[in-house]
C-alpha cells in the first residue's frame, strides 16, 4: 500500500496551488519559492505583459540557471577525473588497478 502524500499549498505569483510531491514539504515550498523568486524578477523588469508569458520567461529563467550548473558540475567531474589520471600515474603499478576507465570507483575497500 502506497502512503497518501501530502498536500502543500504554496502561492506562486498572485494565485495559490496545491501540490502533491513525492519530495518533502520542506522542499516542495523551496522549489515553489525558487519559482515565485523567478516570477517576481520577470516582473519587476518594469515592462508589463501578460502573466503567462512571464511565467514563461521565469522558467527560461531557472533553466538557464539549470543549464549554466550542470555544464559547471561537468566541467568539474573531467577537470577531478583528469587529475585522479594524472595522480594515478604517480602510483605504483599495484594501486592503479584500482581505477576504472578514468572515472572514480569505489572497491568497497577501506583506504
Amino acid at each position: 500500500m502506497t502512503a497518501k502524500r501530502p498536500i502543500v499549498k504554496v502561492m506562486i505569483g498572485t494565485e495559490e496551488y496545491a501540490l502533491r510531491s513525492d519530495r518533502s514539504e520542506e522542499y516542495t515550498r523551496e522549489v515553489a519559492e525558487r519559482v515565485d523568486r523567478a516570477l517576481k524578477e520577470v516582473l519587476s523588469a518594469g515592462t508589463i505583459i501578460e502573466s503567462h508569458k512571464a511565467a514563461v520567461l521565469a522558467a527560461l529563467a531557472i533553466a538557464d540557471e539549470l543549464s549554466q550548473a550542470k555544464r559547471a558540475q561537468n566541467e568539474m567531474a573531467e577537470r577531478l577525473n583528469a587529475l585522479a589520471d594524472e595522480l594515478s600515474r604517480l602510483l605504483p603499478p599495484a594501486k592503479r588497478s584500482s581505477r576504472v576507465s578514468g572515472s572514480f570507483a569505489s572497491t568497497g575497500e577501506g583506504a
